[in-house]
């Protein structure tokens, strides 16, 4: 007997089926997604490289519109005197330097240009995310199929951004101040390319899929130099905290003798606040040992300290006195090692390994590359500031490279040693295995790991991923 539904024939049956939602559609909420994930490129490649740009330039504008104000209640001058120091203010965090009183101030204000670097990745990464549905997707790329995504944007959000900084430098520039607009732009591509290019490959996703392939060395010995160059950026600026509090009746001295009101004082305050940076890198050269000029035939040091006579600005209050040095200031020296040594091994922590030659490798690696790394940012934060004596102020960047490789590199040494040591102290053996009655008593008797070689150093197919956590199933998939 037929079942009772084959007697309404196959009307019934097409009927229920155009009821049913077509699945092959996306909806409406999968479409959202996919095009905010695949809006215009170029032009919003272009808009985000002059918004980030534009961003910090307009906060840089307000405060000199506010300097302005806060001076008299704004009874000499214009707004238009404040929007022109805030512009050159912003120049200066990008290498122009101003002439001053026919002196050239070259030093740049590295708070100012720390934000914008911040907000140069910020922008970048969230361009990444707008503009990641466009080329091949991952598994065209891992068949070798050329993605020019990243390197498009990239060059794009570089050409927003030089564009307002030359519209900047050719409104703010005069006969008297002449900055440097050439300087200007090579910043802008720097910052560009160091900063919002791997942003956008971030944002993108094309950096995860790029890394997918790297060795675990390259991965373990870039995390050992950002916990080394992180760890030892915030040492240098605890000391120099220190020193400042330490003498902080001098540095209300200098501001009461300077003679300024409420509104040239908080000017002052912001100041000394945007040269932070710079007093943080010249504490740390300091504490590797060559130390840093204040003015020409100067010298600040563990070992000698010789200033001559300063300007009155609040922050040099945290300078030791010239003459000998106490014997304890010669052990900061060994300070440097110390925390490269603590940097390695936090990094080995999320990247262990048991053997002896990659816990060096890792530990010296990042602790060198690091060194590096401090190296550069210790000739970026000096410069002129003023005629004379004071064209020649800054840390002793050649020398500071040099020692900042050789402490970094050691510590870095030591810490990886010390870490695989403590690694390999905790490993245990894999449990014994049930005995069958058809086992071989010889092969299991002990329980012990079975290595091809008979022991952890010997075994040359062994990899970091004995050490590595297990995945379940769930995280697998």
């Amino acid at each position: 007997m037929a079942p009772p539904y084959a007697a309404r024939g196959p009307a019934r049956w097409l009927n229920m089926t155009a009821l049913m939602p077509d699945r092959t559609r996306p909806s409406a909420g999968e479409l959202g997604r996919d095009l905010r994930h695949r809006r215009p490129l170029v032009l919003l490649a272009t808009v985000a490289g002059a918004a980030a740009a534009a961003s910090t330039l307009v906060v840089c504008l307000a405060l000199g519109v506010a300097g302005w104000f806060l001076t008299d209640a704004g009874g000499h001058g214009t707004p238009r005197d404040g929007l022109w120091v805030g512009a050159l203010a912003w120049l200066m965090a990008h290498g122009s330097g101003v002439h001053a009183g026919g002196a050239l101030v070259s030093v740049m204000p590295l708070g100012i240009t720390l934000a914008c670097a911040w907000v140069t990745w910020r922008v970048g990464h969230r361009l990444g995310d707008s503009i990641s549905g466009h080329g091949p997707d991952a598994q065209r790329i891992s068949d070798g199929e050329r993605d020019w995504t990243v390197p498009a944007a990239a060059l794009l959000y570089a050409a927003g951004y030089v564009v307002v900084a030359v519209v900047t430098g050719a409104l703010a520039s005069t006969a008297e101040t002449a900055p440097d607009t050439s300087r200007v732009v090579l910043w802008s591509f720097l910052l560009c390319g160091v900063l919002g290019a791997p942003a956008i490959a971030v944002g993108s996703g094309r950096a995860a899929i790029w890394t997918a392939t790297l060795p675990a060395s390259v991965l373990a010995v870039a995390a050992a130099c950002r916990r080394v160059i992180r760890l030892w950026l915030l040492v240098s600026l605890l000391a120099f905290l220190v020193a400042l509090v330490t003498d902080f009746d001098t540095a209300l001295n200098v501001t009461s003798q300077l003679g300024t009101d409420t509104g040239a004082t908080v000017q002052l305050v912001v100041v000394s606040l945007l040269v932070v940076p710079n007093a943080a890198l010249f504490s740390g050269s300091y504490l590797l040992g060559p130390g840093f000029t204040v003015g020409t035939h100067t010298i600040v040091s563990p070992s000698v300290v010789t200033i001559g006579a300063l300007p009155m600005f609040p922050l040099l209050a945290a300078l030791p006195d010239t003459g000998p040095t106490p014997a304890w200031t010669s052990a900061l020296i060994g300070g440097a090692p110390v925390v490269a040594a603590l940097g390695a091994m936090r990094a080995q922590r999320h990247h262990p390994t048991y053997r002896w030659e990659e816990g060096a490798l890792h530990g010296c690696g990042g602790g060198m590359l690091a060194g590096a790394i401090f190296g550069i940012l210790a000739l970026l934060a000096g410069g002129s500031v003023g005629p004379g004596r004071m064209s020649d102020v800054g840390p002793l960047a050649g020398s500071v490279l040099v020692h900042a490789v050789t402490a970094f590199g050691i510590g870095g040494l030591l810490g990886g040693l010390i870490a695989t040591w403590w690694q390999r102290r905790s490993l245990e053996p894999l449990p014994e295995p049930p005995v069958s009655p058809s086992s071989d008593p010889d092969d299991m008797a002990g329980g012990a790991l079975d290595l091809p070689n008979g022991s952890l150093d010997a075994d040359q197919d062994a990899t970091q991923a004995f050490l590595a956590p297990v995945r379940d199933e769930d995280e697998e998939s």
